[in-house]
């Protein structure tokens, strides 16, 4: 893989952010590529650096890999996703590990109960599952998972 940088999103790169999360959310056939759906991702992104998203980027020699959103006060993994021509690259995985230098302890997120392939791998990353919820604003069911830093006996 080329170069790869993980960094704070810069404004002008919002729109951009939307494709590849819309891209790497149809990736996972749970739906399709519209307008309708990059138009909401792109609203989306700015709505929640309003309100409290700290978003970064995946650089790779200037093109964006894949966007991890967090909300540092809330202990939030709220988004990864990965561009579809970097998936399989273990990006995930080094994003996962930045996630944990910004949120050490603790992590919580939800993931799309048939998002499969999403939640078995973020067990496999340590993640236990914790409950199942209703997503009011898509009505997907979400499973709901925490990650907390094991503590060595001292």
């Amino acid at each position: 893989m080329s170069h790869l940088t993980i960094r704070p999103a810069r404004t002008d790169e919002y729109d951009e952010i939307g494709r590849v999360w819309m891209e790497s959310w149809v990736s996972t056939g749970l739906a399709e590529a519209s307008n309708f759906l990059l138009a909401n991702l792109r609203a989306r992104v700015r709505r929640e650096i309003e309100d409290g998203w700290s978003l970064f980027v995946a650089d790779a020699d200037g093109a964006i890999a894949a966007m991890l959103a967090l909300h540092l006060p809330k202990l939030y993994l709220d988004q990864l996703f990965v561009a579809p021509a970097y998936q399989g690259r273990s990006l995930g995985r080094q994003l996962l590990a930045f996630t944990r230098t910004q949120m050490p302890d603790e992590i919580v997120l939800r993931c799309v109960r048939e998002n499969e392939k999403a939640w078995r791998w973020y067990e496999r990353e340590g993640f236990v599952f914790e409950t199942e919820v209703v997503n009011p604003a898509t009505g997907f069911i979400m499973k709901c998972y925490r990650w907390k830093r094991q503590r060595t006996a001292g």
